[in-house]
This record gives C-alpha cells, sequence and structure tokens, in this order.
C-alpha cells in the first residue's frame, strides 16, 4: 500500500493540465419549482474550484446538460470522442456526471478507450453544488488530485473518497454521499483529506491509447422474477443482438423460460449473443452448480459473466457487438479478454 501526499507532488502537478468536461446531472443542478433541473456550466464549475489553480490548468468544456437518466449510447460516443480529440493537449479528463447511470457510463469509456496512459476520472455529487452542504467540492477536490498523480491511468470513478475501477462501480445507496461501491474487486485506492492511499498497484499501460468508436444499443437485460412469463422471450430474440439474462442465485433459471430458449435459440441462435448473468450483488455467478443451470449450460451457446459487475457485461456486449466480430469464438475471447479489471474467470 502506498501513500502519495498532495505537499509531496506539488512540482509534478504544477505542470499538468487537466480538461473538465460536464455533462449535467445533480452536481450541475439548480433548485426549481419543478425540481432539480441541471443548469450550471463548466465555467460555473471552475469558478467554485479557484485553489485548484495553484496545482494545475484547469480547463472546462460544456458537453451537454441533462438528466444523467437520459444518457444514451450516443453521448457516451460524444464523451469519448471529446477526449480523444483533445487527448495529447491535456494530462487527464475529469467527467462530471449524474450519478444515477455514472458507473454505466465509466463501464462504456472503459471498452471506448482502452490502454489510456493517461488518467480519464468520472465524477458528481449526491446535492447540487450550488448547495451550501453538498459533496460536489470534496469529489471534484478528490478527482483533481487523482488525476494529478503520476501513476494514476486509465477509466475510474472517484467518490466519496473511492477510485473504482470504471468496470467495477455500482450505485448502491439512493442518497448518501457514499453512494458507490467497488464490486468483487476492492478499491484501486481512497482519498483521506488531501491524501492519496493506494492499494492497488497501478498497472503500466504499454503504447498509446486506443480508442473505439462503435456501440451497438441492441442489447436487452432480462431480470427474472418468480413466475414470468417466457411469451416474452420471442420479441426480446426478434428486437435484440446481445440479451443478458439476469438469472436467480448462481444461474438459476424456470424450466418454462428453459423451454422457449430452447425454441428460439434453434430459431434465432446463430445470429445472437446470450449472457447468463446473477441478479445478486456480490460474489458473482456459477451457473453449473445446480442441474436447473447445468443444463443451460449443456443445452445453449452461450457466455457466463462469473464475477463481472452488470453494468460492464451490459456495455461490454455493446462494445463487441459494435466491432462486428467475424464469429463467435471471437466474440468469446473479446468478453473473457481482462479489460480495466472487469473480469476474472
Amino acid at each position: 500500500m502506498a501513500e502519495i501526499t498532495e505537499e509531496g507532488n506539488d512540482k509534478n502537478m504544477a505542470q499538468k493540465r487537466i480538461l473538465l468536461l460536464t455533462t449535467g446531472g445533480t452536481i450541475a443542478s439548480h433548485m426549481t419549482s419543478h425540481g432539480l433541473v441541471p443548469t450550471l456550466t463548466a465555467e460555473d464549475i471552475l469558478n467554485v474550484l479557484p485553489d485548484m489553480e495553484k496545482l494545475c490548468s484547469l480547463e472546462a468544456r460544456n458537453l451537454f446538460r441533462i438528466d444523467s437518466t437520459n444518457m444514451t449510447c450516443g453521448h457516451w460516443k460524444q464523451i469519448a470522442r471529446e477526449i480523444e480529440t483533445h487527448y495529447w493537449e491535456y494530462d487527464g479528463f475529469i467527467v462530471c456526471h449524474g450519478t444515477d447511470t455514472m458507473a454505466y457510463t465509466a463501464a462504456a469509456l472503459s471498452y471506448m478507450i482502452q490502454n489510456s496512459p493517461k488518467p480519464i476520472v468520472l465524477t458528481g455529487s449526491q446535492r447540487p453544488l450550488e448547495m451550501e452542504i453538498s459533496d460536489a467540492r470534496m469529489n471534484l477536490r478528490d478527482s483533481i488530485l487523482y488525476a494529478l498523480d503520476d501513476a494514476s491511468s486509465g477509466v475510474s470513478l472517484v467518490f466519496g473518497g473511492k477510485i473504482i475501477a470504471g468496470t467495477r462501480a455500482k450505485k448502491t445507496k439512493s442518497m448518501s454521499y457514499n453512494a458507490f461501491s467497488s464490486i468483487n474487486y476492492p478499491e484501486l485506492a481512497v482519498m483521506r483529506d488531501e491524501h492519496l492511499v493506494r492499494y492497488i498497484e497501478p498497472r503500466k499501460m504499454d503504447g498509446g491509447p486506443v480508442f473505439y468508436h462503435e456501440m451497438d444499443p441492441q442489447v436487452f437485460l432480462l431480470k427474472l422474477t418468480p413466475g414470468i412469463s417466457p411469451l416474452i422471450l420471442k420479441e426480446i430474440f426478434t428486437r435484440y443482438n446481445g440479451i443478458i439474462v439476469e438469472s436467480f442465485g448462481v444461474g438459476g433459471i424456470p424450466d418454462s423460460i428453459l423451454q422457449e430458449f430452447e425454441t428460439l435459440m434453434q430459431e434465432y441462435g446463430t445470429g445472437k449473443i446470450v449472457v447468463m448473468t446473477t441478479q445478486v450483488t456480490y460474489e458473482g455467478s456459477n451457473i453449473g452448480v445446480y442441474e436447473v443451470g447445468k443444463r443451460v449450460q449443456e443445452q445453449f451457446r452461450l457466455l457466463e459473466a462469473y464475477d463481472m459487475n452488470l453494468e460492464a457485461v451490459f456495455t461490454k456486449l455493446m462494445w463487441i457487438l459494435g466491432c462486428h466480430p467475424e464469429s463467435y469464438e471471437q466474440v468469446r475471447q473479446m468478453f473473457y479478454r481482462t479489460i480495466n479489471y472487469d473480469v476474472f474467470c
């Protein structure tokens, strides 16, 4: 475990340039008679960070001002494209984002921008920046200090004093300041006041970053519930290229769903990618443990998520399909290749 202090790193940080990209969300919201609305600009956010000017050159750009519930694959592409366009002008990037879908965006950027030796940090807040009592300033400060550290790289989420790999973050609390957890993998580091304490040895990024520009939005997540009708599967297989099934426990699927799967896989199987995961947050899947899951393994061509985060499974499948793989074996190889700490099976 290595500890890095703000004071000890001043010389290295002073020359660095950081680009702040704003997308809206709670951090940029203003209270109106209709509720919170994201209205603050990048310049507004910079105005509350005057102390950071002595540590680095901080610049900001407005991408959009939306509630993060409206975030789409198209927005992810725009964020990635903006970072790619300005990649060689800056030493690090911070994306201000709403908390509700921030984990999805962090995972998506992990696949769209791979092997980045420069840090790409997502952050936001549970209370608006303009409120007197808010976690916004702390999260912004922590994000900047983390981005300025020489050992920081890749896509991560900084929130509530935690630094979490972009593929391992999940919003687990709806209102508390410590809203995000690292799922099935340790936090990369924590911020203690102005001190960065690393738990995971930083990875050395050989070569330059690799940018991807396409994501296939035709991916569907099916959450199984007791007594669910199998009739819904026909419509899903007709409309979507990738289907993620959130099973019970380590991988249980009802008999009625299994029977419909058998029919649909015979009809559509060669053109569809099916991923089995679990709706249980921690410890992952192992669908071969019980007979109901083992039958799935034996009868169908599918992928298993194991310890992967749901947000990572969803966006990784979109990325893989966006790359237009030539064979199912290529899909399998891409899915099980570890990217930004996403899977260890």
